[in-house]
């Protein structure tokens, strides 16, 4: 069992080696210190922190979004993310952005709406981006 003095012992060590060094090695070695693990035991957590699930979810309405609307809009507005049921709509001029929530809105949800589901897609709300 280490006592109090030999661990201040080693840190003392490693820090003059890192001085003598000019590079600190302490998080290498502490990373290799660490026994490996399973990378079923990594996925999971590393698939929920990059959100590839929501991503997927965002590139599948893109593809749906170009094939349902109308091109002249999809040529001004494209989906940028879907949160808790609201579609957020960049719009690249103030023009489209009023012809659109004018005249288009009502159309546009419906077809998601259809394609998707109304729970997914339960608002769309436009913007200047």
């Amino acid at each position: 069992m280490p006592t109090k003095k030999s661990s201040s012992a080693a840190r003392a060590r490693a820090q003059v080696l890192a001085q003598w060094r000019g590079v600190d090695y302490t998080p290498l070695e502490i990373a290799r210190a660490t026994p490996a693990r399973l990378p079923s035991d990594i996925l999971p957590g590393l698939m929920k922190d990059l959100r590839l699930d929501a991503r997927q979810a965002e590139a599948e309405l893109v593809k749906v979004w170009n094939s349902l609307i109308d091109p002249v809009v999809t040529a001004h507005a494209q989906p940028a993310n879907l949160h808790k049921g609201t579609l957020f709509v960049k719009v690249d001029s103030s023009v489209w952005l009023d012809e659109i929530v004018r005249y288009r809105r009502k159309e546009i949800l419906e077809r998601l709406q259809h394609s998707f589901g109304k729970s997914v897609v339960q608002k769309i709300s436009f913007r200047i981006g």
